[in-house]
């Protein structure tokens, strides 16, 4: 009964020390939404999706990559001050300031912009999330 006791309480106490050492990560997240093309192709999705995974092994510094239609899309004003629908979102976490310049200029972004460019229209809603 006390091995239990002592493995519960071992056992909680890691999970608390594993939650804390996540908690106030130094990386960038740069996230953003945006608005679907309509009659976007299922080919030009599944070469955003690639383009997307792939930068992670291409470019220093990008360590992850999430994206998908958000679970509420995000009523926006475009410049024309037109009603904007973001329906999808793109996270990227960077593992600081540094690399998020760099990224913005590695040729694999400029490729990468290349297959976003066919699956959205011209507008997002960006923001960084800066690490403590």
């Amino acid at each position: 009964m006390i091995r239990l006791v002592r493995a519960a309480t071992l056992a909680g106490a890691l999970c608390i020390l594993t939650g804390s050492a996540f908690a106030g990560e130094k990386a960038l997240m740069h996230c953003f939404a945006f608005t679907e093309i309509e009659d976007a192709k299922d080919a030009d999705w599944q070469a955003f999706f690639k383009a997307t995974d792939d930068m992670v092994g291409k470019i220093d510094g990008l360590n992850k990559v999430w994206y998908g239609k958000l679970k509420r899309p995000l009523g926006q004003y475009d410049r024309e001050g037109k009603r904007a629908l973001r329906q999808w979102g793109v996270c990227m976490e960077m593992k600081d300031e540094a690399a998020y310049t760099a990224y913005g200029e590695h040729p694999a972004h400029a490729e990468w912009v290349k297959a976003y460019e066919k699956v959205r229209v011209p507008g997002t809603t960006t923001y960084d999330i800066l690490g403590q």
